[in-house]
């Protein structure tokens, strides 16, 4: 073998060896400590696709799209409005590190007086057209009312026909409050009872970065706290800090996961090597002192491969973002199974009376080949994501098959090297002590058939059968509040939002930057058309400025004569009689009869079609008709207004937090079947490579392949989905697998015909150890707060699991079936 010289030296110079390896780890840990995580999820793209472009030009000029809300509370009206006013002005004057201003305005004080007057001249021609068609049926049921020979018999019949027409769908009728307050709202944002004011405040910066979104609210505390007293509470709130509590959730739940995962992971090493000891030797008091030091000599050369490869991350991309953030878990748990194969083997040869330098030679040749096959093709397979363009596969697999071929040499070279140490401080003893628990090592290692070989591959031909069966009704989750928290501390703040802000059905906006209202109507024209007749568009309404405030002589002309239109419907004898609060404002808010200069136009109502630089009516502002939690609605809205085109050829792309969103669940969900096909590919065809044998190679794929199908069926009965978050599992799902196959495969090729049962007594404990010891890693998240952090144990455990009864069961069987 090429790199035996190369071990032998590790062997025989180990102290070298590791002296070079801890100086090296110390170095890297140094760079590694600088990585970060980068919880800007619009970085999953890649920076040329238009969404993101959109997104990027939509922050530098508009900035955040969300408002953070403050809430201030208090039994004194006068008390609070002098704490909010005090908090904007220092809000306003504040700047982050780079000397940038945190928010570009703020919402709270507005004078209405001017509006109350003038409200109808900035509705928009949708809402004028509500409007009228308002005032003619209230003018209709008026007269109708007013004909002493008008019977209304449908109150007769209500009962009767109700069932019939109860699933069809309610004409919608025009809400005043709603529409009145987009154009005259409240002049101080207060509730009914006065005791709470909400300030809004529009970050200057990116609402993707969660982390810079923290240190926005964390900042906006260290305001609030010196302003708090007995009788005033301020509480942070806004769309943005739903955000901020998720990550928040979630890192809690990756860093306790992982401790817990890694600890446990340990002390399974720990426990398995007492029992083999136990078995070899019977137990013994200074075997149970020795324990963790065998967990050390696993443990300590991962954790310098670790450092090396998050060097390497910290070179190559100097950021871990939402995917590659749980690496370590992945990457610990296949470099745990390196060394458990390894220790077992050389274990057991210290145990049949070898030296240390001739079990350690052994040990290289016998299972170093297929340690590093499963390596190699890990790696490989992990490779081919790298031409994905969602990033979240593309740096995975960089950083993951890196990561493992760093695994493969420290247990490969380093752990040997730490072996012999430990072995010469007495802190580890593997070799027999007698000539009789020599002759137990050797003869447990005699070559035996697998029992009941029939019976077994009967159950799990069915088995796969049954399973082929259910693989097709796996579902992917879309419905993403079903992956989240319920965060009750968020839910209590939006409730005192709304005291003030009563929910409304335009959320969620789109916008589409535009140089001019030519340029703007156009755009809405073009999108107008898109859904004018389409019964399923996802699109509620487009806005411009210059629907609220025409700026041509033309559409000045046409907005008055339509004023003109509404104070004719008012003035119907029929509606003057009427004592209406709603057709009161209507007759105060229809009083203009000349166009108004854009200078007296309210800064409030120009605010939201306002640059950063002051520049007005560079937006147009799309409001979506359906929930973008759903990712196939958001899917949907994405690719109804993602990419506008005018009637003149030009080109626009909206921009938003969530068309990015809809973007990167769009290229995922297209990349992961080619993504899984080309990695399955790969590892067959290295496979194929080592044991130069169709035969062979499909069997060693036989439990990968086989315990992919088990995972996908048993999803289907237990209700588990794919989603966003476990679908980063199938990659150790993989390693896994091809790890479990290979080394079965090769032992038997190894010990040869009637070997089964030893090859699962020796290789097959030593996969079972490894698999089991990465189930329950994975499986501390599910004890996650996070639901979709749950399901990424709950797949890693079932993919496991499965793959490695196919491995201890199923190929063994076939493979007997085969013998006979």
């Amino acid at each position: 073998m090429p790199l035996l010289p190369f071990f032998r030296f590790a062997v025989r110079r180990p102290l070298i060896v590791l002296a070079v390896a801890l100086l090296v780890s110390a170095g890297c840990l140094t760079v590694a400590l600088n990585l970060r995580i980068d919880t800007d999820f619009a970085r999953l793209l890649p920076e040329s696709y238009p969404s993101v472009q959109a997104l990027e030009d939509l922050q530098a000029m508009f900035g955040g799209e969300s408002a953070v809300e403050v809430v201030v509370e208090g039994p004194a009206y006068e008390e609070n409005l002098r704490v909010a006013r005090q908090f904007i002005d220092e809000a306003l004057a504040s700047e982050n590190e780079a000397g940038e201003a945190y928010f570009t305005r703020a919402e709270f004080e507005k004078d209405v007086s001017f509006v109350q007057n003038n409200a109808l001249y900035f509705a928009t021609d949708a809402e004028l057209d509500q409007l009228e068609t308002y005032l003619r049926d209230q003018i209709e049921d008026s007269r109708l009312d007013a004909n002493p020979f008008f019977f209304d018999l449908e109150d007769d019949f209500d009962d009767e026909f109700d069932d019939e027409f109860e699933d069809e769908p309610a004409e919608e009728e025009i809400d005043f409050d709603e529409a009145y307050r987009a154009i005259v709202p409240k002049p101080i944002p207060v509730s009914d009872d006065s005791t709470t004011l909400v300030v809004r405040l529009y970050p200057s910066g990116s609402l993707t970065n969660i982390g810079s979104t923290e240190g926005l609210y964390d900042y906006l505390g260290t305001l609030a706290a010196p302003m708090e007293s007995e009788q005033i509470e301020i509480s942070l709130a806004g769309r943005p800090l739903q955000q901020v509590i998720q990550i928040r959730s979630i890192t809690n739940d990756v860093t306790s996961s992982f401790t817990g995962g890694v600890l446990t992971v340990l002390l399974m090493v720990a426990l398995y090597f007492l029992f083999k000891f136990v078995q070899q030797r019977g137990f013994r008091p200074v075997d149970l002192i020795r324990t963790p030091f065998t967990a050390l000599l696993i443990g300590v050369p991962l954790v310098m491969s670790l450092t090396w490869t998050f060097a390497i991350t910290y070179a190559l991309f100097g950021v871990l973002n939402l995917m590659t953030s749980i690496l370590v878990l992945v990457l610990f748990g296949l470099g745990v199974d390196y060394g458990i194969h390894f220790v077992g083997r050389y274990a057991e040869e210290r145990g049949e009376g070898k030296s240390t330098e001739l079990a350690m030679e052994t040990t290289f040749v016998s299972s170093g080949p297929p340690i590093a096959t499963s390596a190699f093709t890990t790696a490989a397979s992990l490779f081919v994501l790298v031409i994905a363009d969602f990033q979240g596969f593309s740096q995975f697999g960089v950083i993951a098959g890196v990561g493992i071929l760093f695994a493969l040499f420290s247990m490969l070279f380093l752990l040997p090297a730490l072996m012999v140490v430990f072995e010469r401080l007495k802190l580890v003893h593997f070799a027999s002590d007698s000539d009789e628990e020599r002759a137990r090592a050797v003869a447990s290692h005699e070559a035996r058939p697998f029992p009941a070989a029939k019976p077994v591959l009967a159950v799990c031909a069915l088995a796969l059968l049954g399973a082929l069966v259910l693989v097709p009704r796996v579902e992917f989750e879309y419905v993403f509040g079903r992956l989240e928290p319920t965060f009750e501390e968020y839910n209590e703040l939006r409730e005192k939002t709304r005291r003030v802000f009563p929910a409304s059905k335009k959320r969620n906006p789109a916008y589409i930057i535009v140089d001019g209202p030519d340029e703007a109507l156009a755009v809405q024209q073009a999108l107008l058309e898109e859904a004018e007749g389409d019964t399923t568009t996802t699109i509620l309404s487009a806005e411009t400025l210059y629907d609220r405030y025409p700026v041509t002589p033309e559409l000045q002309a046409r907005r008055l004569a339509r004023l003109d239109s509404i104070r004719s419907l008012l003035a119907d004898p029929f509606l003057e009689a009427s004592d209406s609060a709603d057709l009161a404002r209507l007759r105060q808010a229809s009083q203009t009869e000349s166009a108004i200069d854009l200078a007296d136009v309210p800064q409030y109502l120009k605010e939201r079609f306002t640059t950063k630089d002051g520049e007005l009516g560079r937006f147009v502002i799309v409001y979506p008709s359906v929930g973008l939690d759903d990712g196939r609605e958001s899917m949907r809205f994405a690719n109804e207004i993602g990419r506008i085109e005018t009637a003149d050829g030009n080109e626009y792309f909206a921009g938003s937090t969530s068309i990015v969103a809809a973007t990167m669940l769009e290229l995922m969900l297209e990349e992961s079947p080619l993504m899984i096909g080309l990695t399955a590919l790969v590892v067959l065809l290295l496979m194929f490579l080592v044991f130069r044998s169709v035969k062979w190679t499909l069997l060693a794929a036989l439990p990968l392949l086989v315990g992919i199908v088990w995972m996908l069926a048993i999803m289907t009965l237990v209700g588990l989905k794919l989603n966003f978050y476990n679908l980063i599992v199938l990659p150790a799902v993989l390693g896994i697998g091809n790890d479990t196959g290979i080394h079965v495969v090769y032992r038997y090729l190894e010990e040869g015909k009637g070997s089964l049962l030893t090859v699962l007594r020796s290789t097959g404990e030593h996969v079972a150890v490894g698999a089991l010891t990465t189930m329950v890693g994975f499986a501390w998240w599910m004890f996650s707060y996070h639901p979709g952090l749950n399901t990424i144990g709950e797949l890693a455990v079932i993919g496991i699991g499965a793959v490695l009864v196919a491995a201890l069961a199923f190929l063994p069987a076939v493979l007997q079936a085969i013998e006979r």
